[in-house]
């Protein structure tokens, strides 16, 4: 499976997506819906969660 490809690469975060971001995890949603939600990579979203401490549910 080819990698996908992001247009917003390396863009800082806006404070409307991090609000959006803090949103769907606290509705239990997984990395990948967030990422996909927020058009941004799954690194990126993993990355941003974990330096402003917002936990994502671990979907299996």
């Amino acid at each position: 499976m080819a990698k996908e490809h992001f247009e917003r690469h390396k863009q800082p975060w806006k404070a409307d997506e991090v609000a959006k971001l803090r949103l769907l995890a606290g509705k239990g949603m997984g990395l990948k819906a967030i990422s996909k939600a927020l058009t941004r990579s799954e690194e990126s979203t993993r990355d941003k969660a974990k330096k402003d401490k917002i936990k994502i549910a671990k979907k299996r």
